[in-house]
């Protein structure tokens, strides 16, 4: 079976590329890290692969808001060939740091490239959360995610991860089935109370996608628990899936398609 081709953007300041690596290549993808200068000067192209994928980190130190120089420079300097990337089927990525940058070139939630429509705000708790939180999966339009309401333990470490927009976007968002993920408390519902929702994201979403459901971009981190001794307390409390079946899920999904 033909691996699957995935683009691990780099830039300065990514970090969590390495484990995003490692969890692709895990599950049965070819991962190769490519700088955005590689694709600006086009000795790479993404029609070379079926997934890009934005890790985690701090691009460009964060400056002006996270993620936001790195949309810039997505809208600016690549956007055909983005545009081209999506409309052929291409699945996209964007963790934490990645998710920032989609909402901020457009991508996500409407794939209106260079419009904003929703933001990532500052926490509410005025600091950065680094710690391990519960979330469900929901009823969405994500092709590599079906229905399962499963619940899991995954690690969120970002300052600014507050999903916020105006009530009509909201509504629109949830209305349309682009609510992949939500922070839930110890019963599994959906909750805006601290720690359990981390950063006080409006209707405890943690993670959505785009119309097409081919677009995915999520606060917490499923590449950082793909093994089970990456828990802290494995020996006593991992059971079922880890958060890594959702690249080994979009992996799959990319091999059949």
């Amino acid at each position: 079976m033909t691996k699957p081709k995935v683009c691990i953007l780099r830039t300065d300041g990514t970090n969590c590329d390495e484990e995003l690596f490692y969890a692709f290549e895990k599950f049965g993808a070819s991962p190769k890290f490519v700088h955005v200068n590689e694709l600006r000067g086009k000795s790479k192209r993404l029609k070379e692969f079926n997934i890009l994928a934005l890790p985690g980190g701090f691009t460009y130190g964060d400056d002006v808001a996270s993620g936001k120089i790195l949309a810039v420079e997505l809208v600016s300097f690549l956007k055909n060939e983005i545009e081209d990337f999506v409309a052929k089927y291409g699945l996209v990525i964007g963790i934490c740091n990645g998710f920032q940058t989609l909402i901020r070139t457009g991508l996500l939630p409407f794939t209106k490239f260079g419009q904003m429509d929703a933001t990532l705000a500052q926490n509410e708790s005025g600091h950065f959360e680094c710690r391990w939180i519960k979330v469900k999966v929901q009823k969405s339009k994500c092709v590599f995610l079906p229905q399962s309401n499963e619940i899991f333990d995954i690690a969120v470490n970002h300052g600014e991860g507050r999903i916020d927009a105006p009530q009509n976007i909201i509504k629109k968002i949830e209305n349309e089935d682009l609510v992949v993920l939500k922070y839930v408390d110890e019963k599994g519902n959906p909750t805006q109370k601290y720690p359990q929702n981390p950063n006080g994201s409006v209707n405890a979403i943690a993670g959505i996608c785009n119309q097409t459901g081919r677009i995915l971009g999520l606060m917490p981190h499923p590449e950082k628990f793909v093994d089970a001794t990456q828990y802290p307390n494995w020996r006593r409390s991992v059971s079922g899936n880890s958060p890594g079946f959702i690249i080994k899920n979009m992996v799959k999904f990319a091999q059949s398609s």
